[in-house]
């Protein structure tokens, strides 16, 4: 029996990526799978329905009723969208599970198989699926391009006969793929650019892309799979206080600190953004889960009153769906590899004792698969 897979125009306002691609779509097509792509689906991201149908994909309404094994979606379901499933569908797309509880419930009660690629382990056979990396890494490119916008000066040095300008100096708090991307972004356009982590590797991370490492001397925290751990509240405070001179002598300040399953770290108080120099810029990158930086909202460009003037605070939503083309070019590639070794002899074969099958579901058969998603919603095993 054929697979079908579903490809999901996006509901949400701002939200322009789409999970799957023409070229991606080839390597379903080739694989024996039939593909269905909502209408409209890819023009955010500037891909017509025509040439989804030239590869081979038919186009379907937005909304009617779901004829096909499985659906690719880019943001978390919502309750209702989710509950509207047949039982036996297979959704494979992020979830955001601890913020978005209520939805793993409906796929639990509704006998939906959902695959949270947002979970997925990070592991080396895992790379050409991995959606938080892929997308990280727009985001961080996409943060330097909006302080640039708003810093309203050039970031590099310039020497002429008429003077000198000085470099931008920049500061990215958390050194994940996005801070990572960030560095090296800022580097490339002329920026004296430091950095700060708490994980053990990051200080070789930062070097490694041409940045500067603060070392706060408050040793590591780790939580595994590249994330940092939550830290104590004394080692907050700590972190903080020795944070602020640092973020004070920064022209741009780029923050991307985030734990999983958390609100984003604080890493700058409101007190240390008003220690900035006038004409300073900040963009946080955790805006839509918390904020690292007090004060910010996501989707909002703030004008804050500083000595002498005002520094601009951009809290980033949506910063990915900028640049929708790339996005979802690799965001496309993540959830084609990740389906792809499930199909045997086309049929659709979930081995849960697979690390990446089993690491990623949350629900199936009218069960929460994942433990930390069974812990956050109190049932048994």
């Amino acid at each position: 029996m054929t697979v079908t897979v579903r490809v999901r125009a996006e509901r949400i306002p701002g939200e322009r990526r789409v999970a799957a691609t023409p070229e991606s779509l080839k390597k379903l097509l080739s694989a024996g799978v039939a593909v269905q792509v909502e209408r409209d689906a890819g023009m955010g991201a500037s891909i017509a329905d025509a040439a989804f149908e030239a590869v081979g994909a038919t186009l379907v309404e937005p909304g009617s009723a779901m004829a096909a094994d499985v659906l690719f979606h880019v943001r978390p379901l919502t309750v209702e969208e989710t509950s509207a499933l047949p039982a036996g569908t297979i959704t494979v797309g992020t979830m955001d599970p601890f913020r978005g509880i209520d939805a793993v419930r409906a796929a639990q009660d509704g006998g939906v198989t959902t695959f949270a690629l947002d979970l997925l382990p990070r592991i080396s056979r895992a790379q050409s699926m991995d959606v938080l990396t892929s997308q990280s890494l727009i985001a961080g490119y996409r943060l330097v391009t909006l302080a640039a916008d708003a810093f309203g000066r050039m970031f590099g040095m310039t020497m002429t006969a008429a003077g000198t300008l000085a470099p931008a100096r920049v500061l990215v708090l958390g050194a994940g793929v996005a801070g990572l991307q960030a560095i090296a972004t800022a580097k490339r356009l002329g920026g004296v650019v430091s950095a700060n982590d708490i994980r053990a590797a990051s200080a070789d991370e930062v070097r490694s892309v041409g940045g500067t490492f603060i070392d706060l001397d408050l040793g590591t925290a780790d939580a595994g799979g590249g994330y940092a751990a939550e830290l104590a509240e004394d080692r907050v405070a700590r972190q903080q206080e020795l944070l602020a001179t640092h973020v004070a002598a920064s022209d741009i300040l780029i923050t991307t600190a985030a734990v999983p399953g958390r609100a984003a770290p604080r890493l700058v108080t409101a007190a240390m953004v008003r220690r900035m120099k006038p004409g300073s810029v900040l963009v946080d990158l955790a805006a839509e889960t918390g904020g690292n930086i007090e004060g910010s909202v996501a989707g909002e460009h703030q004008r804050i009153a500083v000595d002498g003037g005002e520094v601009t605070l951009i809290g980033a939503c949506d910063i990915t769906s900028d640049l929708a083309p790339d996005a979802s070019k690799l965001l496309a590639m993540n959830y084609a590899n990740f389906l792809l070794p499930m199909l045997h002899e086309g049929n659709l074969v979930l081995d849960f004792d697979d690390e990446l099958v089993g690491g990623s579901a949350v629900t199936h058969a009218g069960a929460v698969r994942n433990d930390r998603v069974r812990e956050a919603l109190e049932v048994p095993a």
